[in-house]
């Protein structure tokens, strides 16, 4: 069973920074792709950034200069750089992994907490 722990959440003012990280329990070239989505209260959870195996980056518009992802194999770890946040960027931030092996298999991780507030 694949386990993605995420961390790094917290309270920021508005226009600061934070860098979420997502550690896995298996070699991260093993997914397809993976990528960070947020929830924040009352709405549905939605798409923020992913990273390909091949390593192609994409972004949603609302973060797109602001915020970056990366990754580091030999931790396997995945990174969400934040900056410039805003209060609306508040949300629960989950690290989400793709694997295809005969058939699709997705994991998430448990997610940790952002807000943005002064």
């Amino acid at each position: 069973q694949v386990q993605l722990v995420e961390s790094g959440g917290g309270l920021v003012q508005p226009g600061g920074s934070l860098t979420l990280s997502c550690a896995a329990s298996r070699n991260i070239v093993s997914f397809t792709v993976m990528g960070w989505y947020r929830q924040a209260p009352g709405k549905q959870r939605e798409y923020v950034a992913t990273i390909t195996r091949g390593g192609t980056l994409s972004y949603a518009d609302s973060v797109k200069g602001r915020f970056t992802i990366s990754r580091d194999n030999a931790k396997n770890t995945v990174y969400l750089q934040m900056n410039t946040l805003k209060p609306e960027d508040t949300a629960v931030y989950y690290c989400k992994a793709v694997s295809f092996v005969y058939q699709e298999y997705t994991y998430w991780g448990q997610g940790t907490q952002v807000t943005v507030s002064s």
